[in-house]
């Protein structure tokens, strides 16, 4: 049974995510969480646009959670370290850790969540062919049963 712990995404900080001091906005950090996400699902064969096209199955953020340690600053070289925390047959959590490279110093932790639903907008079970991967790399599931 193969595992994966966790999935890393260098991302550069850009000009246009910083202040005027050079201290990055705090909602880039969401968006790189959105990065690291993609980055984590497409090196577990996932890809979002198929599994809306093909699936009918949109990943809807439900909930965020974001907590700054150090701030990033312009230029720099960060490495987003994304995590399958948990998931269920409607629900998918991720965790994140956003450290910059040169130092390897923890900037910020976050976690999202996700309710799978159809196009209609109503929530739907994760097809089979996902879930089977996510059991296959030993993903947790939480004893209680899905929402």
């Amino acid at each position: 049974m193969r595992t994966i712990e966790y999935h890393d995404t260098p991302v550069r900080v850009r000009y246009a995510e910083t202040d005027q001091m050079g201290v990055v906005y705090h909602a880039n950090y969401l968006i790189w969480f959105e990065v690291g996400r993609v980055e984590l699902m497409r090196a577990l064969g996932f890809e979002y646009k198929k599994m809306e096209t093909e699936d009918d199955c949109h990943i809807v953020v439900a909930d965020a959670h974001c907590r700054y340690e150090r701030p990033a600053r312009y230029d720099e070289t960060l490495r987003v370290r994304t995590r399958i925390a948990e998931w269920r047959n409607r629900i998918v959590k991720f965790s994140y850790e956003i450290f910059r490279e040169a130092d390897d110093e923890l900037l910020a932790t976050g976690e999202t969540t996700h309710v799978i639903c159809g196009s209609n907008g109503r929530p739907k079970s994760l097809p089979p062919k996902y879930r089977d991967v996510l059991v296959e790399l030993q993903v947790p599931t939480p004893d209680r049963s899905d929402a």
